[in-house]
């Protein structure tokens, strides 16, 4: 290595010699070439221009120095060289340029070589310019000095942007490209992003007319972690406008009409670009008719005329109008349309009480629920009204100063209520459709405009009803009598039950107190029990007399026999009991079995009266054969003292004996 080392400056010293020799042209050749040629070739080209060169010297001791003059001669050379540091920023010097790489000196003992790609923005480069660059390494594998322009420049950049942030500078870029929500922006080599919000004070709809253009910005943030940049248009022009808002707002009158520019379009109005500063023009004050959304009458980048209503110096706030530059509609009314005329027009709102109609724009009536039809069940507007319809209506109120007024379809019909003494008399029978129903009863419409109410209590003769759900539903048909009429206050009161004779005087006559009937359990309940007895009729059992013989309770859907303890027809009330039914029968059987023991007793009390009777008999027997068998022992005992007197007779036998 040593070696070829000083072969190479042993070159370079017979290189300064041939420069005396060597024709110029041929020199030039050599030097373009000293890129891509190898030293075996550039000896052979010097053997051929400059003749025989001694490549032995060496071994000749030709150019050999002592430690001390090598010494002496390196410090003599490293002295003519400036110190660097990789990761340091300096100045070079352009000393050639090829087709690959651009030749720098930087005052090192060796040159450095750029990418020539890295200059495509200076296409006028030439030898003897100064440019900046990165010291990336002082030696490569290769011994070259490794250096980049690109890093100088980002590094440069990157301290330029973040200078701008710090001191509020305006500094220029290049849009480069469109990407999703904004632009991206060249900042001295530094890719930035500038956000579709900050590129006008007006929204932009079509980033591409900025690509390509060089435009100045502000740096707004910066993320240092992952070396982002945000930049911003719109803030340039808003400190340009702000004086202008300052200077347009002190000139405005209210009634001062202004040309302005449609700038945005909401739900609730649009923002009028007034030239530098914005207004409100709300969606009630574009126009005296209705519309749904602002875009029915205007568009983006129109320009038209409005009205300033109202503005705010502080907060720079302008409410605008535009259908004030027009006469209120309700000037323009027909003379001709009076309380009781005719009008047409177009349902353009309708409302839990009512539905607005809009005759001509701008002038609108208000047909309440309780004008829209002679039925009296009508509660929701939308059931008879939708938008968009095209009705007839009569003019019922009419104030052209407040500007209102009151409309009536039903009028356009006749009132049915003024035949109805006629056509619905007490006691008729008639046929209704449910139209609702409440917790008190139900309502029926005999006709459209005509109502009536059924009670509860007058739906059914056998069944307790608790809702009127449970006996009809709405839409179904229902035989009814008339009950009631109030045609002045228009009420009817009608009755479904009485289209049948009352069975409870029937029921009176079946359901007797203490009468047992059978009975199915519907439904058991904290208190009792409903009971379906027969013919229809539903019974009330208190859960005490649920209970059966073994102790028990009933059940729903269970069968059983029940007696009844209570019938009142008024109230249609039947009190069965089941547990009565046993209870009796127990009852009955303890009071036969009092009287059998009662009849016992009495016989045993009679029997006992024979016997007393008997033995009182038998007693006085006994005495008189007592008395007898006192006189015989009488008189045995006085026939012994007379034959202890007399002599002693000869001794009897024991057979004579007993023979006596």
């Amino acid at each position: 290595m040593a070696k070829k080392q000083e072969t190479e400056k042993e070159f370079k010293s017979n290189e300064a010699e041939l420069e005396t020799v060597a024709l110029p042209q041929e020199k030039e050749s050599i030097e373009s070439e000293a890129d891509s040629i190898s030293i075996d070739e550039i000896k052979s080209k010097v053997t051929v221009i400059a003749g025989d060169f001694d490549w032995d010297a060496d071994d000749k001791k030709f150019g050999n120095y002592s430690d001390q003059e090598r010494e002496k001669f390196e410090k003599m050379y490293d002295g003519t060289f400036s110190s660097i540091n990789q990761g340091e920023i300096i100045t070079g010097t352009v000393v050639n340029i090829n087709n690959k790489d651009v030749v720098l000196n930087i005052g090192f003992k060796s040159d450095g070589m750029v990418s020539l790609s890295e200059f495509r923005d200076t296409p006028d480069l030439k030898v003897g310019d100064t440019v900046d660059v990165f010291v990336e390494s002082q030696e490569d594998a290769n011994g070259q000095l490794v250096l980049s322009r690109k890093r100088a420049k980002t590094q440069k950049s990157w301290e330029r942007i973040n200078a701008a942030l710090d001191n509020d500078e305006i500094i220029t870029g290049f849009v480069k490209s469109r990407t999703k929500g904004g632009l991206i922006v060249d900042i001295m080599g530094v890719e930035a992003f500038l956000p579709g919000s900050q590129i006008d004070i007006k929204p932009i709809r079509d980033y591409d007319i900025y690509v390509g253009k060089t435009m100045e910005f502000k740096v707004v943030k910066i993320n240092h972690e992952f070396k982002n940049v945000v930049v911003s248009h719109k803030v340039l022009i808003e400190d340009d406008l702000e004086n202008q808002k300052t200077e347009i707002v002190a000139k405005l009158e209210k009634g001062q009409v202004l040309e302005g520019t449609v700038k945005n379009i909401t739900d609730f109005g649009v923002f009028i670009d007034l030239g530098g500063v914005d207004g409100l023009l709300h969606i009630t004050d574009i126009s005296w008719g209705r519309i749904e959304h602002p875009r029915e009458v205007l568009a983006l980048d129109q320009k038209i005329n409005v009205v300033v209503l109202d503005f705010d110096d502080e907060k720079k706030r302008i409410a605008l109008g535009l259908k004030q530059l027009t006469p209120h509609p309700w000037q323009n009314l027909d003379e001709t349309i009076v309380i009781g005329s005719k009008v047409k027009g177009k349902i353009v709102t309708v409302a839990d009480y009512g539905a607005f109609l809009e005759i001509i724009p701008g002038v609108e009536g208000l047909i309440h629920v309780s004008e829209m039809s002679w039925s009296q069940n009508l509660r929701n507007p939308q059931e008879f009204l939708k938008v968009g319809d095209e009705v007839e209506a009569q003019v019922l109120t009419l104030d052209r100063e407040e500007r209102k007024m009151s409309l009536g379809i039903k009028q356009l019909t006749p009132d049915p209520w003024q035949q109805a003494a006629d056509r619905y008399a007490v006691g008729t029978q008639h046929i209704a459709t449910v139209k609702n129903m409440t917790n008190f009863g139900v309502f029926v419409e005999l006709e459209d405009g005509i109502d009536g109410l059924i009670h509860i209590s007058d739906l059914s003769w056998s069944k307790k009803v608790n809702h009127p759900n449970e006996f009809t539903k709405v839409g179904e048909k229902l035989d009814v009598v008339v009950l009631e009429l109030d045609v002045e206050n228009r009420k009817l009161s009608l009755g479904h039950k009485q289209l049948e004779e009352n069975p409870w005087d029937t029921f009176e006559t079946i359901f007797t107190l203490d009468s047992v009937h059978e009975g199915t359990v519907l439904k058991v309940t904290d208190k009792g029990a409903i009971v379906a007895l027969p013919y229809g009729v539903e019974g009330f059992a208190p859960t005490k007399h649920l209970v059966k013989e073994n102790g028990s309770p009933l059940k729903a859907e269970e069968t059983a026999e029940f007696k009844i303890i209570e019938f009142n027809k008024d109230t249609k009330r039947i009190v069965i009991s089941h547990a009565r039914i046993w209870e009796d029968l127990r009852s009955e059987a303890r009071m036969q079995d009092f009287e059998n023991r009662k009849k016992e007793a009495k016989s045993t009390v009679s029997a006992v009266k024979k016997v007393k009777e008997s033995v009182e008999k038998s007693t006085l027997g006994d005495l008189s054969v007592l008395a007898q068998l006192k006189e015989q022992m009488e008189g045995a005992e006085s026939k012994a003292a007379a034959k202890k007197a007399t002599p002693a007779a000869p001794k009897k036998s024991e057979e004579e004996e007993e023979a006596q």
